[in-house]
Formats: C-alpha cells, sequence, structure tokens
C-alpha cells in the first residue's frame, strides 16, 4: 500500500496561502498610500460601519456590500509581513490537518464560518467604535479547535503512538462533550485561552493602513475557536467516537 508523504500540504491551504500573500504583496509594492487604504478599508471588519450615526459624516466606502462581504473579507488582509509569516506558520499544520479531513470543499466553507463568526465577536466587543480588524486568525484559531476534535485520538496526527506518515486524519471525532473530558485537550484549551487573554490583557495589536485605531483583536480569534469547535460536526465526514450511554446501549 503507497503511504502518503510525511508533510503532504492540500492545495487549498497553498492556494490561501498564495492569495493572501499576493494581496498584501499588491497593497505594499504595487499600491499608493492612499489606494491601500482605500482598499484596507474595503476589506477590513470595522464596528463603527454598522453604527455610522455614532460619528456623524464618517462614513466608509463600500455601502451596504461591504456590511457584507467584510464578515470574511477581513481575514484575507494582513497588516505586515510579521503578522502575515505568524498566521502563515499556525495555518500551515492546523490548516492542512483540518483540510485533509473535511476535503476542500468543506473546508473552505469551514474557513468562511469561523472567519465570520469571529467578526461577530469583534462586532460585540467593540459595537459602536472604530476599531478595524484584519488577519486570518479568527478562522486559523477555528482550525485549531477542529483539528484538536480529532488530532489526539488514537493513530490521529498528534496521537504520541503514530508513526509518522501512518497518520490518519479521518480517525473518529471526539463529540463535542467528550473535548472536556480528555486532559490533553483541555491542556491545548488552557494554553490557547491563556495566551489569548495575555494579548488582550497587554494590549497588543496592529497597525493595518487604517491608522492607529486598527487591531487585530482577541476577542475575534476566541470567536473563530469557539465556533471551530461547535461546527466541527457540521462539516466533519467522518463519524464521532460514540458516547459512554451509547456503549452501554449496545452491550444491552
Amino acid at each position: 500500500m503507497q503511504r502518503e508523504p510525511a508533510f503532504n500540504v492540500p492545495a487549498i491551504i497553498v492556494g490561501l496561502i498564495a492569495i493572501m500573500g499576493a494581496i498584501h504583496f499588491v497593497r505594499i509594492y504595487l499600491l499608493t498610500p492612499s489606494q491601500d487604504e482605500m482598499m484596507v478599508a474595503l476589506m477590513a471588519f470595522d464596528p463603527i460601519r454598522y453604527q455610522s450615526s455614532i460619528l456623524p459624516g464618517y462614513v466608509l466606502p463600500g455601502g451596504f456590500g461591504a456590511e457584507v462581504w467584510t464578515f470574511f473579507t477581513y481575514a484575507l488582509i494582513h497588516a505586515n509581513w510579521v503578522h502575515y509569516g505568524v498566521n502563515m506558520i499556525w495555518f500551515l499544520p492546523f490548516g492542512s490537518a483540518v483540510a485533509r479531513r473535511f476535503g476542500p470543499w468543506r473546508f473552505m466553507a469551514f474557513f468562511v464560518v469561523t472567519a465570520v463568526v469571529g467578526a461577530f465577536a469583534h462586532l460585540i466587543a467593540y459595537a459602536g467604535q472604530n476599531a478595524p480588524v484584519v488577519g486570518a486568525s479568527a478562522a486559523i484559531s477555528g482550525t485549531m479547535a477542529g483539528a484538536m476534535r480529532f488530532a489526539f485520538q488514537p493513530g490521529g496526527p498528534l496521537h504520541f503512538l503514530r508513526r509518522g506518515e501512518d497518520a490518519d486524519f479521518r480517525v473518529p471525532a471526539l463529540p463535542l462533550t467528550g473535548v472536556f473530558r480528555d486532559p490533553r485537550v483541555l491542556i491545548f484549551l488552557g494554553v490557547w485561552f491563556g495566551i489569548n487573554f495575555l494579548f488582550g490583557a497587554t494590549s497588543l495589536s496592529a497597525g493595518t493602513g487604517l491608522g492607529a485605531g486598527a487591531i487585530v483583536a482577541w476577542q475575534a480569534h476566541i470567536g473563530g475557536f469557539v465556533a471551530g469547535l461547535i461546527f466541527f460536526s457540521w462539516f466533519d465526514p467522518a463519524p464521532e467516537i460514540p458516547q459512554f450511554d451509547d456503549f452501554d446501549a449496545m452491550r444491552h
């Protein structure tokens, strides 16, 4: 039986990384500063767009269309090359694991949903404020959460007994309730949430071209992560591990 390479990046992941890189390249090297500001204004997600009455005369471009598409397009642009590079470092392993399990179309839908939920979380946290957010972090957080549903399972990508390329990306996933019983997943969750709260407490942020008000919001990261945990089963083609009650019912 032919084995898959130990490091096999799905085409959908390569494509998304290339698209996000190309967008940033165009912004930095091909557009004038004013053109870049316009592009970011059209793509970044900004809560003030939905509260224009708070700042009379302050109108973002794009109209109703931008009120819809920015829930996702903000994930395609980044503050700078460091922001892009760090995000892609995380996206490569976790996005690849989930994409190999879901396939390209399911994965793309999952990516969009987690990005949208991340934007909603940002909207709730900064309602009425001029606080534009950019970056794929919310969607990447969703892929990290999704990977936690199967990566630690026997034979899965992060199981300690697996052997390199023998990792199975379609092992039965943990049910959502099982996530909170697995100590390995709980440790990962604790570390992940701790890092994000640290980002919030220290006000770590990055500018985007819209000025000092632009941020990379940790609330959006948490929104995407929670969405990845909860909505994973909607997109997952593989079965979940039966609950303990199901095993009891099978014995009876």
